[in-house]
């Protein structure tokens, strides 16, 4: 059963529908709360392909990974998603509050900080700029809830595609940070940079 839930991070009962916007080039794009159960055979599949390997759940069996997102279900501070354009999924998101996380200890958490882990599981028909967009909706779903300040990220520095894509999408880096399993790359975007970029 889903937990209650804080106002700072978007959340819901499994299954439902929590946001909904139409990008001109994306088309429909919608955020629902991971069913760990209806949706396991997605989620499955995509964590286990070789180029996720950076997300760190490839070992784990169907039954141990429904387990973990129920689990995840069960927190008032973690919440996952399964986003999907145009009825097709294409994201895992898992948003967080930094400071009921690991990475709270290693980095001066402000009150509006939203962390955030994305993987791109699947396109739909392909456009320009896929993953930009991709991720400038994600940046408007975070910011659509108005106790958030600031995007935080900290991607494994091995990856270098990921560091690359958030330098490009605006984020100010930050140090590299020592956690659990990895070392990670801290990285914040703004609301306020954010706007400035949507504006031009």
């Amino acid at each position: 059963m889903t937990a209650t839930r804080s106002a700072r991070l978007a959340s819901g009962p499994a299954g439902t529908t929590v946001y909904t916007t139409d990008s001109p080039v994306l088309g429909s794009i919608t955020f629902t709360v991971l069913d760990p159960v209806a949706d396991l055979d997605v989620i499955h599949e995509w964590v286990t392909r070789p180029d996720s390997r950076f997300w760190g759940l490839a070992e784990l069996s169907r039954e141990d990974l429904r387990d973990l997102y129920l689990f995840v279900d069960g927190l008032p501070s973690h919440h996952a998603f399964l986003v999907r354009r145009d009825g097709v999924p294409i994201v895992l998101l898992q948003t967080y509050e930094p400071e009921h996380d690991p990475l709270g200890e290693v980095y001066d958490v402000q009150p509006g900080d939203a962390g955030i882990h994305f993987l791109l599981g699947g396109r739909g028909e392909r456009v320009p700029g896929y993953t930009a967009r991709v991720g400038g909706v994600i940046a408007e779903f975070l910011f659509a809830r108005p106790e958030v300040d600031r995007i935080v990220v900290e991607p494994d520095i091995r990856n270098e595609r990921a560091v690359d894509r958030i330098r490009r999408s605006g984020f100010t880096f930050g140090p590299e940070v020592e956690l659990p399993d990895k070392t990670g790359q801290l990285a914040f975007l703004t609301r306020e940079q954010w706007e400035r970029m949507r504006s031009a």
